[in-house]
């Protein structure tokens, strides 16, 4: 008995009845959990490109896992998922290596080890299992008659809060740079710059209006918290907020998740997720010239004009500092190291005074006497109006361009041993030069009895067989910032 032939109109059919069965999804080995119990171990996959996730929430919005950063590095990261965003990092100060080495195991503590580079980083806890809640909140949990947290992300933010997570006082946002911090005050939320010879230098405060409330003495400190309506909200007692910073939002429904990050620029900025990109939504400092760096070590920010430098005598280049950015004092024991010179410059200010202290000198010239005579210095500005004296305890940042020639500026700059160091590689490189220069010489003139034997065509002839070869300018790679600009 023959077969019948299979008509189209057949072939069609089973086709489209193919197509409307639901296939089973294959699951690997290696699919992300919802959970990580005791005994879990992993080591980062030496294929993976950016990011390793070892764990998600219910909802699909968050994982945890491991972020490769430049190339050879590894960050520990809680990451929003539809934006790849870094929403929380186990430690920003230091990273493990991308390596086969690199351990991340669960033994009741959460735990990453490096045991080639040293670095080392644990919960300290005696936990049952590791959740990921559909807040991003990363817990770690004790499995007794009812689940008891025992560590949670949340308490431990690193340049990021998110939407209903409080900070208290005794937490910290530092951006990822670690420049620069943000911490709560008695009745102020702070930014500070992270200097070492005077981390507590503030440069924005915003203190708290107590409008809908007040703050009590005596009943416990302050807390702030992202609110979902569009507010960064600050509470002491109850649900009523004592004071509340308004986002661009404010009152005007948003169903996406919403963030506040302190940036590597020092601004605090809020932003919220729109289904395909975030949209900046609040900026704490407004102006350019009111950040701390804008325009780099010894620089100088115009409002509506730019950066320049204090020297007036160089060029400002957004890509390199105007002068070598300095750290410490001038009250170093080697001999040499405390040497300086000065820049004096009229019309300049520092962009937060109001934040800093200052003492009431007679003139000028006893003004810079007090920071000449003080080794932890670094300069000085003077108001010949008020006769307000600031004194600069720190490396010389961004200075505020005035126009107004009674407030004149003293600034050191260091000339220690180390520039004599740089004047030496600096001879060797012109002695090296010279060197070229003698030797291509004497090959030009080889060159030249050439061209005369065998005449200017033939040389040419040669010369044309060499064509440059494409230009690139690897400044220009193509490269995804895990800041948000």
């Amino acid at each position: 008995m023959e077969r019948p032939e299979a008509t189209p109109s057949l072939l069609l059919l089973a086709i489209s009845f193919l197509c409307t069965i639901k296939w089973p999804q294959i699951q690997t080995a290696a699919a992300t959990s919802q959970e990580l119990l005791k005994g879990f171990t992993a080591t980062p996959e030496p294929s993976t490109s950016s990011f390793q996730p070892l764990l998600t929430d219910p909802t699909g919005n968050y994982s945890m896992g491991f972020l490769r950063v430049n190339r050879t590095q590894l960050a520990l990261s809680v990451l929003h998922v539809p934006s790849a965003e870094p929403l929380w990092q186990a430690d920003m100060a230091r990273l493990a290596r991308w390596s086969e080495s690199t351990h991340f195991f669960f033994n009741g503590s959460l735990v990453i080890s490096d045991p080639r580079t040293k670095v080392f980083w644990s919960t300290g806890t005696n936990g049952d299992r590791i959740l990921l809640l559909n807040t991003s909140n990363l817990q770690i949990q004790k499995l007794d008659k009812s689940p008891t947290v025992l560590w949670q992300s949340f308490h431990f933010p690193t340049n990021t809060l998110v939407e209903n997570q409080n900070f208290t006082v005794n937490m910290s946002l530092v951006s990822s740079n670690g420049l620069y911090s943000m911490r709560l005050g008695e009745d102020f939320i702070g930014l500070y710059e992270n200097f070492k010879e005077n981390p507590d230098q503030i440069y924005w405060k915003h203190g708290a209006l107590e409008a809908k409330a007040e703050i009590v003495k005596g009943q416990g400190p302050i807390y702030i918290r992202l609110d979902s309506g569009g507010f960064l909200g600050m509470y002491q007692i109850g649900s009523t907020p004592v004071d509340v910073e308004a986002f661009y939002s404010f009152q005007h429904p948003i169903a996406g998740f919403r963030l506040l990050r302190l940036e590597p620029d020092g601004n605090l900025k809020g932003y919220y997720w729109t289904g395909s990109n975030w949209v900046l939504d609040y900026q704490a400092i407004k102006d350019q010239c009111e950040l701390p760096g804008s325009c780099g070590s010894y620089g100088l920010c115009r409002p509506g004009s730019g950066c320049s430098c204090i020297d007036n005598s160089t060029e400002y280049n957004s890509e390199k500092e105007c002068l070598p950015p300095e750290t410490g004092n001038l009250c170093s024991d080697i001999e040499g190291e405390n040497k300086f010179r000065v820049l004096r410059r009229k019309g300049i200010e520092l962009p937060y005074k109001e934040l800093m202290g200052y003492e009431t000198t007679s003139s000028l010239e006893q003004c810079e006497r007090s920071c000449e005579n003080n080794c932890s210095c670094w300069g000085s500005v003077y108001n010949n109006a008020s006769g307000f004296c600031y004194r600069v305890d720190y490396p010389i940042r961004t200075l505020l361009g005035v126009g107004d020639d009674t407030k004149v500026g003293y600034f050191k700059v260091r000339e220690g041993p180390e520039k004599k160091a740089e004047s030496g590689f600096g001879f060797v490189i012109g002695l090296l030069g010279a060197t070229v220069l003698a030797f291509g010489g004497v090959v030009g003139f080889g060159v030249y009895k050439v061209w005369r034997r065998k005449g200017a065509k033939g040389v040419s002839e040669e010369a044309g067989g060499v064509n440059p070869g494409p230009y690139k300018t690897l400044g220009a790679a193509s490269f995804r910032s895990i800041e948000m600009t």
